[in-house]
């Protein structure tokens, strides 16, 4: 592979010719070949949008040449559009501070626009990557910024429109099966009749909770750290630096973002990506006890509870014919076991916060942006592929509800605790029915039970 010679303050590295990162970027994957992952589009996309709008008022502000900053203001573009997307290649274990993927995308930024100026790809001249990319900014500030800005947009354009899905679909078939009549259930064992709507209302509702949890983070998501730079007293920057680039990001994004009230704080804790990642983990144990309950009353289908019937999408087993399983569900209790895991590793790294700054952002940023998108992925494929598609098996609720000991417990009121539990003890003992003990012991007339029993009919 052809390579050309670029320095740093270490002096000179070689770099893949074809490159427009530089010296920085070829010294961190020579650093770190730790995991091969690379961060998500999302936060690439934040970093350019970071990069373009500094530039911009950078020149505004008399700090920057116009040529100069139009040339990043294109080669920045490029980078939120996705055009150099194979430049990225620092590996997400890094610097703590993330320095390793702010210089990669400084050194493309200015490589590229070196490029558009002078036919040259790559270099230091006439755009510096530090001294005009990175101008009035830090990895320290940019970062969490860049966190903050991919985390909102993930959770603004994707996560909650696929939970708001979620939740329509959960609550139309809650209306849909408000008529059927069923088994409850209590730890794991038969209860008193429900009403397989009100299962499936409880699940919406906990969807739409969970839909304010979330919501509830975006305050103090939307807080930026812009404008601290190194410690978080905005050395090397002009005052109206940050206040002029979120409102460039506000406008550009849809999302109202402001500047941190303390720069401290913002730099050296990361209080709010934890915050958001445990309303996360909310939702993921909700979709989680969903999905359990869901294929668990899809069980069977002759030998499980089968009181509902899943939407078949594939065949479920190499040696077994026929078999159809709740792949959609599996799914789904997957990607909660992963945000799970996603979001004590953002706890950790919370509490990696050292003095002035925390100094575990890029596995924050990797496992936050990592949660938001497999619940929005996950959410509308339980929606799409599972959730719309449920019908229910009348039949099965019926006889599971008849063939039930539970149903003593109506006889509590008229002949006691005792002997409705001795009756129920004889039903399980002879396998008959409360209702056939009832009548074989002339305890009761068929129409006495009928009455007794009329709480399991549909309300009128």
């Amino acid at each position: 592979m052809e390579s050309r010679r670029e320095e740093d303050a270490l002096g000179a590295i070689w770099v893949p010719e074809g490159a427009y990162y530089g010296a920085q970027t070829q010294r961190a994957v020579e650093n770190f070949p730790v995991s091969g992952l690379r961060f998500p589009r999302s936060f690439i996309i934040a970093l350019g949008l970071i990069k373009k709008n500094a530039a911009l008022v950078n020149k505004d502000l008399g700090l920057l040449d116009a040529s100069i900053s139009e040339a990043i203001q294109s080669a920045a573009r490029e980078v939120v559009d996705g055009e150099l997307a194979d430049q990225f290649v620092v590996d997400v274990f890094q610097t703590g501070s993330g320095t390793s993927t702010n210089m990669n995308v400084n050194e493309v930024i200015a490589g590229r626009a070196n490029e558009l100026l002078t036919g040259k790809r790559g270099g230091k001249f006439p755009v510096h990557p530090n001294d005009h990319v990175n101008l009035g900014q830090s990895s320290n500030d940019v970062i969490p910024s860049a966190i903050h800005i991919s985390a909102v947009m993930g959770i603004r354009s994707d996560l909650i429109p696929a939970l708001r899905l979620l939740y329509r679909d959960l609550f139309g078939k809650s209306q849909e099966f408000i008529d059927v009549i069923k088994i409850g259930r209590t730890h794991l064992q038969d209860a008193v009749p429900i009403r397989l709507g009100r299962e499936f209302g409880a699940y919406a509702r906990q969807v739409e909770l969970g839909i304010k949890r979330v919501e509830n983070t975006l305050g103090n998501l939307t807080a930026l750290a812009l404008g601290g730079t190194a410690v978080g007293n905005g050395l090397n920057t002009h005052p109206q630096f940050a206040s002029r680039v979120i409102a460039l990001l506000s406008r550009e994004t849809g999302c109202e973002f402001h500047e941190a009230s303390d720069h401290f704080e913002a730099q050296a804790a990361q209080d709010a990506a934890v915050e958001t990642s445990g309303a996360l983990r909310s939702v993921a144990v909700s979709l989680a006890k969903i999905a359990n309950d869901i294929r668990w009353l899809a069980s069977g289908p002759r030998c499980g509870l089968g009181e509902i019937t899943l939407p078949s999408l594939q065949p479920g087993s190499s040696i077994m014919p026929g078999k159809i399983n709740p792949v959609i569900p599996e799914v789904v209790l997957q990607v909660s076991a992963q945000v799970l895991g996603n979001d004590l590793s953002i706890a950790m790294g919370g509490h990696g916060g050292t003095f002035e700054l925390n100094t575990m952002m890029p596995l924050i940023a990797y496992n936050l942006l990592q949660s938001i998108d497999l619940l929005a992925k996950g959410a509308a494929l339980f929606a799409k592929k599972c959730i719309a598609g449920i019908s229910a098996n009348l039949e099965r609720c019926s006889s599971l509800i008849e063939e039930s000991l539970a149903l003593s417990t109506y006889l509590v009121p008229s002949i006691g605790y005792d002997r409705a539990s001795s009756i129920a003890k004889e039903a399980h003992a002879t396998g008959r029915t409360i209702r056939e003990v009832l009548l074989g012991n002339r305890i009761m007339a068929e129409e006495e039970i009928d009455a007794l029993f009329q709480g399991i009919r549909p309300e009128k």
